[in-house]
């Protein structure tokens, strides 16, 4: 692939009303290329169920563009749930064991070649010092061939038995990835590349592209990588027009322009053209589910980027999420915590107050019989540890304030689609639609 510039290879300056200072938004967005077939054949394999351990869950799954490339809820149902976003269900033959713990993000403009941090703590990103170039979570055991930290992450969710592998002993795949043999010669990899690999126009496909190269677990994840950034590149907005000179935004959505950049500190994290820093802050968000622990761990906290850097001023730090089509990839938060934008941008306002006043019933959950979704919002000792990481500080903004700044969110909002959802699929394994 090659990077090519969004427009013009220059940086703009845009003044913004509200008294607020000029905000350079930095250099113009350069956006990976990818070869078209490439991102034909990746299509096909984020919507094939044939990339999970039972083949009922494609990618598109939890990233359906329906929804905003992610699944509508607070706490998605992976493996045993049946059913697209908020309609998904529990299936009763196969029930799951707990919620997947943390919000299915949203996929758009990870082709810009800014974006090399990717989930929500950042534990997969692109590093120089790393032998590929990629620092993950399986560190030296990490296989060779990945075009990019994109490519990367777009194949790790196939070795979560809740996301996509299934439990214990349901599939060749996850007994591998319960035996602890991923990336090993046989193991949960390569057995998903035998599987595509078994098909006749996936094997056709490959061929054409790369001939004689074969089908291996990196070229599968490649081309889904592909994919990603040919379809939801979003850089043709209200916000993106305006600031080409092409179009003018509303009165009240350059009041709220104002507002982001000037009093309400918005773009103190969510800057640049993307509007995020890419860095980890604690924003106090309430933590609800199960918690991001290992098997072994009994405990219902999410402690963010500590988990990664093993920093205590890391502890409930989260990314900073871009804001492009903000107003489609709700619920918000690393745990969707918040269903509703107004809430979660009220709860940047006055974190620490939010958080200890917070109710379970701002958040979207499914039905999910037996889980303890509040459990660490009854823990006093640890509502109080998030409230001392937090990093924000209280704003006041009236309600026409919010609303501007709302009408300004709307703004960032290119709901692009190119290729679509694909009526059919190689394996032949239904599509979800």
């Amino acid at each position: 692939m090659r990077a090519v510039s969004l427009f013009l290879a220059f940086e703009l300056v845009i003044s913004v009303v509200g008294g607020a200072r000029a905000q350079s938004l930095g250099p113009l967005p350069e956006f990976l290329d990818p070869d078209f077939a490439s991102a034909e054949l990746g299509r096909l394999l984020f919507y094939d169920p044939i990339l999970s351990g039972n083949k009922n869950i494609s990618c598109a799954t939890c990233h359906h563009p329906r929804l905003g490339t992610s699944d509508g809820v607070s706490l998605g149902i992976g493996e045993g749930g049946i059913g697209l976003g908020p309609e998904r269900k529990l299936g009763p033959e196969n029930t799951p064991e707990q919620r997947i713990p943390r919000n299915s993000p949203g996929l758009w403009n990870l082709g810009a070649t800014e974006f090399t941090t990717f989930f929500h703590d950042g534990r997969l990103e692109a590093d120089p010092t790393q032998p590929d170039g990629i620092r993950t979570p399986l560190g030296t055991h990490m296989r060779s061939g990945f075009n990019s930290a994109l490519a990367a992450q777009a194949m790790f969710p196939v070795l979560s038995p809740d996301e996509m592998a299934g439990h214990y002993s349901e599939n060749d795949v996850s007994k591998a990835v319960r035996l602890g043999i991923l990336t090993q010669q046989g193991g949960a990899w390569d057995l998903i590349a035998e599987r595509v690999a078994a098909i006749p126009e996936y094997e056709q496909r490959f061929e054409d592209l790369a001939p004689h190269d074969g089908i291996t677990f990196t070229a599968i994840a490649n081309v889904i990588a592909d994919f990603i950034a040919f379809e939801w590149r979003a850089d043709n907005s209200p916000f993106d027009r305006a600031m080409r000179g092409e179009a003018e935004l509303s009165e009240e959505a350059e009041i709220g322009m104002g507002l982001f950049f000037g009093k309400a500190g918005c773009s103190n994290c969510h800057s640049g053209w993307f509007q995020t820093d890419h860095k980890f802050h604690s924003i106090a968000l309430p933590q609800i589910g199960p918690g991001k622990a290992a098997r072994f761990e009994n405990h219902v906290r999410d402690d963010g980027r500590f988990r990664v850097t093993g920093d205590p001023d890391d502890a409930s730090a989260f990314r900073t999420p871009s804001l492009r089509n903000v107003t489609l990839t709700a619920p918000y938060g690393h745990n969707g915590a918040f269903a509703e934008l107004e809430d979660i941008v009220r709860h940047h306002l006055g974190a620490v107050s939010s958080l200890k006043s917070y109710s379970i019933e701002l958040a979207a959950l499914p039905d999910f019989p037996g889980s303890k979704d509040q459990r660490a919002m009854s823990d006093n000792q640890h509502v109080e540890a998030i409230a001392q990481s937090n990093s924000l500080s209280n704003v006041n903004l009236t309600d026409q304030e919010i609303d501007a700044l709302l009408r300004f969110l709307a703004s960032l909002e290119d709901p692009a689609e190119r290729l679509g959802v694909p009526d059919q699929v190689p394996s032949g394994l239904p599509v979800e639609k």
